[in-house]
């Protein structure tokens, strides 16, 4: 598997009582499919992974591989805070169809690098999925160190990383470590980092921002594709103003209610996060109308 890209870092829609809505993720995948988008990464950060049952994240990734049908790559996160129950609940949601797994390092007890690589090692060669290690060092307490990445990588499995440190320098140490492998894949996971990233020789960004704005996410890996540089930079400095609003919320709540705003009845966050107030949701329509007409 050599994914490269946009991948949407998918919400999960829910109604009220905290139950997939169906409905509107048929809509939500098909505009995001039909956009050009690279694949869907589910169950992650913003798709309320953690904080969903394994009945209902397993069902809402069943219904996500049938809709998609193929078009785009389906990857699901499944990090746990051990092994074994990691390993277990992989061995489920493969069963669901979809074509990878992303799996976050444990959280709580910040590990070893030595325990990381015992972990990955033992989820790799335990399930018949391509792995995206997962690395998150603000919820986990650990960075996975480039170093740890070079005795990974290698691993049949493990094709690729998706990086949410924030920190570039951090991305371009596993770029240097992989770079022998042409099939290896680093992604950010930090939507302003994704051309730098694409420059230096990445894979492209795992982006929760997608979901709102696919046509302008996508648009920064097609013309650095194409060699339009300086259009590429363009797309890529227009997301400051929602990765602004964004930051005036607990994950996912701004990025669901712009979506609420903008045809997509995604629904509430998962509680305790609470949705944002009438003053944040006036901002949240104000920068809809600007990106009405940015592109």
């Amino acid at each position: 598997m050599n994914i490269k890209g946009i991948i949407t870092a998918l919400v999960t829609p829910i109604d009220q009582n905290e139950n997939i809505n169906y409905e509107e993720t048929t809509k939500l995948v098909n505009f995001l499919v039909d956009s050009k988008v690279n694949g869907l990464f589910i169950l992650g950060t913003n798709g309320e992974g953690h904080a969903l049952s394994d009945e209902k994240a397993l069902a809402f990734a069943e219904h996500v591989v049938k809709i998609v049908n193929d078009r785009v790559p389906v990857i699901a996160g499944v990090g746990k805070n051990s092994t074994n129950t990691t390993v277990s609940y992989a061995q489920q949601m493969k069963n669901t169809g979809v074509d990878a797994l992303s799996v976050l390092a444990p959280s709580f007890i910040p590990n070893t690098q030595e325990e990381l690589i015992y972990h990955y090692t033992t989820i790799a060669t335990s399930v018949g999925l391509p792995i995206y290690i997962y690395n998150m060092p603000s919820k986990t307490g650990v960075n996975i160190e480039a170093e740890t990445l070079e005795k990974l990588y290698t691993l049949e499995n493990i094709v690729g990383i998706k990086d949410s440190s924030g920190s570039f320098e951090n991305m371009k140490e596993y770029m240097d470590v992989t770079k022998d492998d042409v099939d290896f894949s680093v992604f950010s996971g930090s939507d302003s980092k994704i051309l730098d990233v694409l420059e230096y020789g990445g894979a492209g960004g795992v982006t929760s921002i997608s979901n709102a704005l696919p046509s302008i996410m996508v648009g920064i890996y097609n013309n650095w594709k194409q060699g339009n540089t300086e259009r590429a930079r363009y797309f890529q400095n227009s997301i400051e103003e929602f990765r602004r609003i964004v930051k005036k919320g607990t994950i996912p709540s701004i990025l669901k209610a712009y979506l609420n705003e903008n045809q997509f009845l995604v629904g509430p966050t998962v509680k305790p996060v609470a949705e944002p107030q009438e003053e944040t949701l006036k901002e949240i329509r104000e920068v809809s109308r600007y990106y009405a007409k940015f592109v």
